[in-house]
């Protein structure tokens, strides 16, 4: 037994539970399983089927697009179903007879297809036989005189045949810690002298292109596996840390049978990583984990894709062991403290607090960083030290407290001593000034639209309809959703974290919430539901951002008067037939104005505000098929013309440009124009600076 064998069994329960504790968290959708479940067994018989079916598998799943094909299983025995071979053993000719062996080679050999194999640890009385084929590089930097990977006595591999068709291949055994739970894989064993990489490692280097694949060790062992710009975290021996996302059948899951029939269509596997195996009880093929006693084994090589595929890791690297020296010491010194200068009850307090804290910590680093810290050794070190210095504090304790009362009695009340041992501390709420980008969004016509829904439900489908892909484009694009008001939609960047380029993000987040807009606006005509439009107001400035509420009732937000002036911009878009308005702070602080199609509105005083701000319409980025509408040149200039003309006083000129444009390019911005001209020019005023006064909100 090594010395971290007696606490590590107690450490992977409570990490175990961390997870269980996180909930279940989205899995990368371009991961897909085809399952050779229960219902396909059902349909095509018990396993293992005849190898020309798996070969027509394989073909229809290239056929619907699936960018790479993992095989989580093996085939190690010829196929006794093949004609060819019946007939080999009844002595008779074969020339001409369909040989499934081959024909599922050639299917490997056409389709992106990975092979699996797999390893057997402990001696079997079998001599080992052939060797894996690899076509990656697997290099060993800084190795040490004693080899830490995992080194199995032999491998299970496909038949010859198959083997050589295979691009690529990779062993998918997983190892089950002492109480059977697989929490870990190992990307790399050392075979015959050899290094060959899992199945997973291996899909993903042939995804990537990359060539070789680098084993980092420390002294202590492994430290990592890197492959191209991807670093994995590992410990000693060289497993990865799987960072489970949650209970069996988290993934996406195609029945094989639904492929073979052709139930499947192709946009649930076109360009994703696949995934052949089987969750059916009888095939042997499940696993326990952290978050389910029963998982099939397939799942474990998705959840290893995934974590490298979005650098999701859990780890405990070297230095992690300092840190925990560090939190035993520090853990052990308030504690000593506490002993020695409070009494039992507030020493228990600051112990539990410690350990409480210290759970809290790690699930904290865990569930937002991804490492794991040894909690179990503080824990059981700081049981002892409160233990031992309870003992030894037991007949100064009730004196000490006697004393304490006695002195304070005279002074004060009861309440008020019991009130010097629990009392808390304040809370105080911070902010600080910062420049963001402000976004308010919402729906035109939306009483009008409430009324045609004709149920509350109804309506709030709806809303969530279009609320998810809106909220899905903000946070893409690095935007922090502030709120929620009605069918509107408050948000901002630039707060709490930092975005380059704010305004840009901002402005192609409105965009693109245009553009995503008109899809879904497809779907709900064909679910004859009414057309949704919206209008979008921008606008970047200082605001006052953190933490704002009451005690006990606080919610991260801004205010501002540049969240004022966000609003109004947005109100503007419905007298300007905008579905993008920006303020000329928001034109101002873009790093790439070209990207963006725009023009120049007016200059309008908002209700409220003494100073005019100008306006800015977005009509879509510089891509014409990115636009939802696109000025001619000529178009722009004789606008341009227009707009000058206006706003230096020369209505009836003015007037004759906006004419024009309504008569080749109608819109109502130009027929907005037109009326206001035609009242100046009636009722001239007697001083006109080019703005526009608005009276309502």
């Amino acid at each position: 037994m090594t010395q971290k064998d007696w606490y590590q069994p107690f450490e992977n329960k409570l990490n175990d539970q961390l997870l269980v504790l996180r909930g279940v968290q989205p899995v990368d959708p371009n991961i897909v399983i085809v399952d050779i479940d229960e219902k396909s067994l059902k349909a095509r018989g018990q396993w293992p089927w005849p190898r020309d079916q798996v070969a027509e598998l394989l073909r229809k799943l290239t056929g619907l697009g699936a960018g790479m094909i993992g095989l989580d299983m093996v085939f190690a025995e010829s196929d006794n179903s093949s004609p060819k071979r019946v007939f080999e053993r009844l002595g008779r000719e074969t020339d001409g007879l369909p040989d499934y062996d081959q024909r599922l080679a050639e299917a490997i050999a056409e389709t992106p297809t990975i092979t699996g194999y797999v390893f057997i640890q402990n001696p079997d009385g079998i001599d080992p036989g052939r060797l894996p084929t690899s076509r990656a590089m697997i290099l060993e930097r800084d190795k040490p005189a004693q080899s830490y990977l995992f080194q199995p006595y032999r491998a299970v591999l496909n038949l010859p045949i198959l083997q050589e068709s295979a691009y690529a291949s990779g062993y998918f055994n997983s190892v089950p810690d002492a109480d059977g739970v697989v929490r870990s894989v190992p990307l790399v064993m050392q075979y015959e002298q050899m290094l060959f990489p899992a199945l997973s490692l291996e899909m993903l280097r042939v995804i990537s292109g990359q060539r070789r694949i680098e084993v980092q060790y420390e002294h202590q062992g492994v430290n990592s596996v890197s492959m191209g710009p991807l670093h994995v975290p590992t410990d000693a021996n060289g497993q990865m840390r799987l960072n489970f996302r949650g209970p069996a059948f988290s993934y996406p899951y195609v029945s094989a049978v639904d492929v073979l029939e052709g139930e499947v269509v192709p946009a649930d596997l076109a360009g994703k990583i696949v995934l052949l195996g089987t969750s059916a009880s009888g095939l042997m093929d499940l696993r326990a984990t952290p978050l389910d006693s029963v998982y099939p084994g397939v799942e474990v090589h998705a959840t290893a894709i995934d974590n490298m595929l979005n650098q999701d890791f859990l780890a405990q690297p070297m230095w992690t062991l300092g840190a925990d020296v560090v939190t035993l010491l520090v853990g052990l010194m308030l504690i000593g403290l506490a002993l020695m200068f409070t009494g039992s009850v507030l020493s228990f307090v600051v112990a539990l607090t410690l350990i409480a804290g210290l759970v809290v910590a790690h699930y904290y680093l865990l569930v937002s960083q991804g490492l794991i810290f040894n909690t179990v050794v503080p824990w059981a070190a700081f049981v002892m030290l409160f233990g031992l210095g309870t003992v030894i504090n037991y007949f100064f304790e009730s004196r000490q407290k006697a004393k304490i009362r006695k002195r304070f009695a005279q002074k004060v009340s009861p309440a008020v001593v019991e009130e010097l041992i629990n009392h808390a501390d304040d809370v105080s709420l911070e902010g600080k000034e910062q420049e963001v980008t402000l976004f308010f969004s919402d729906i035109r016509s939306f009483t009008t639209m409430s009324e045609k829904m004709g149920s509350a439900r109804a309506l709030i489908t709806l809303l969530n309809r279009y609320m998810t892909p809106m909220v899905e484009v903000i946070t893409k694009r690095q935007g922090t959703v502030d709120k929620f008001i009605g069918d509107a939609i408050m948000a901002y960047w630039n707060a709490p974290i930092e975005v380059e380029q704010h305004a840009d993000e901002a402005l192609t987040a409105s965009v693109e919430q245009i553009l995503a807009l008109e899809d879904l606006n497809q779907t709900l005509a064909q679910d004859e539901l009414p057309r949704i439009d919206i209008g979008i107001g921008l606008n970047t400035g200082v605001v006052v951002v953190g933490e704002m509420g009451s005690v006990g009732r606080s919610d991260y937000t801004c205010i501002g008067d540049a969240v004022n002036l966000a609003s109004r911009a947005e109100g503007l878009c419905k007298p300007y037939s905008a579905k993008i308005v920006l303020t000329e702070f928001t034109v101002s602080a873009l790093a790439h104005p070209d990207r963006f199609q725009m023009r120049f509105l007016d200059k309008v005083r908002v209700k409220g505000k003494s100073e005019p701000v100008s306006i800015y319409e977005c009509l879509g980025f510089a891509q014409n098929d990115q636009a939802w509408y696109t000025m001619a040149q000529e178009e722009r200039t004789l606008f341009d013309q227009a707009q000058m003309d206006y706003h230096e006083g020369r209505f009836s000129k003015a007037l004759e440009g906006f004419r024009q444009l309504q008569t080749r390019w109608p819109q109502p911005l130009y027929d907005m124009y037109q009326s206001r001209c035609k009242h100046y020019v009636k009722h001239p005023p007697e001083s006109f600076d080019g703005v526009f006064t608005l009276e309502s909100k």
